[in-house]
């Protein structure tokens, strides 16, 4: 209901009622936009000061840019690198069924094995996003066996065969990209996740279940070695360096740690404990010649790690020593000869069997 029918008829002052208002000239009944002139228009009754009316016209689409179509593709033919090119975009999209018809467009019209390799590993990784990891390790393998040794497609494979909880074959996948390339991180944090699971699995004996783990020959690792990084790469290395550089300083601390204990748990006489510290040590750091000697005096294995300690380091005096007394108490006819030449080595060459025996700090 408008304000102008709310009035009554006759009432005083503006005696301009409803019937009125629609009197006048029958164009202007007939015209609302008459009234644009004199009273500036109407919303409800309610004059509105200064209104226009602007009518927008239709915008027209933008036009879509598909220059990328034309980047260059290699040596393949410009229709099949159109194909090529648009699966790429259609990937970085998050389109994987599209860019996946594409792809298989274009492997049917190739026959170079080197582009070959590259759509098939493509397409694989399409199938890999999709969840498709079956149809992704065919491919994978696919463009192994026109390129061995190519890289993505050993990675996308690697992941496949994880997804499908197939961790020998991802292990083993895995560990040959890294041949290629030391800078992968998700290679090596696989492996690390993917060796766990393994123990878990197969127990102490894993890597005797193991299929054989390829040898990448050395001028395939040059070629990958000479081939010039992406920003990517450099900062997944630059990570990588990092991290390994964190992970060595724990451990020298670690092994600082644990050999300390062991030396204070000799003093005190407790050599069980002080052999367990000593062969955590070795765990941390198996080339260190002082823990196995340590560990002699503590263990039946007295002769055992003495070798190990002399080919670390061949003259070192304590490990002689003590070989020649592990000789004795076998009653090794050698012995003697070995017990004077750990005493030779030793600059004083005098009675200190003490010193011999102590844990080495």
């Amino acid at each position: 209901m408008g304000n102008a029918q709310d009035r009554p008829p006759g009432s005083g002052g503006d005696r301009t009622g409803p019937n009125q208002a629609r009197s006048g000239t029958r164009g202007n009944a007939e015209n609302p936009h008459s009234h644009h002139g004199s009273q500036k228009g109407l919303a409800n009754g309610t004059p509105i000061q200064n209104s226009t009316v602007t009518r927008e016209e239709p915008s027209s689409p933008p036009v879509e840019d598909k220059s990328y179509l034309d980047a260059p593709a290699g040596a393949l033919p410009s229709h099949l690198a159109r194909l090529k090119n648009e699966g790429n975009h259609l990937f970085k999209h998050g389109q994987f069924g599209d860019a996946i018809e594409k792809y298989t467009q274009a492997i049917e019209g190739v026959d170079s094995p080197e582009d070959l390799c590259i759509l098939y590993s493509n397409r694989a990784a399409c199938y890999l996003k999709d969840g498709n990891s079956t149809d992704c390790i065919q491919d994978c393998t696919k463009a192994l066996e026109l390129q061995p040794f190519s890289l993505k497609p050993l990675l996308r494979r690697a992941m496949a065969y994880e997804s499908l909880e197939r961790y020998q074959k991802a292990y083993v996948d895995y560990k040959t990209v890294l041949q290629l390339d030391t800078g992968v991180q998700a290679a090596h944090d696989s492996v690390h996740r993917i060796t766990k699971m393994l123990i878990d699995q197969d127990g102490p004996d894993w890597r005797e279940k193991l299929p054989e783990i390829p040898v990448v020959p050395l001028s395939v690792q040059q070629q990958y070695r000479d081939k010039p990084l992406s920003e990517e790469q450099i900062q997944a290395r630059a990570a990588r360096a990092a991290q390994e550089e964190g992970e060595s300083r724990i451990r020298e601390a670690r092994f600082t740690l644990l050999k300390q204990e062991g030396n204070e748990l000799v003093k005190k006489g407790s050599f069980q404990e002080a052999m367990e510290k000593y062969t955590q040590c070795l765990t941390l750091q198996p080339n260190e010649c002082a823990m196995y000697t340590n560990r002699y005096a503590l263990t039946s294995k007295a002769k055992q790690d003495c070798d190990s300690a002399l080919e670390l380091e061949p003259s070192n005096k304590k490990a002689f020593y003590r070989r020649a007394l592990a000789h004795k108490g076998l009653k090794v006819n050698t012995a003697p000869l070995l017990l004077n030449i750990g005493l030779n080595l030793h600059p004083k060459n005098v009675k200190e069997e003490d010193h011999f025996f102590r844990s080495d700090s």
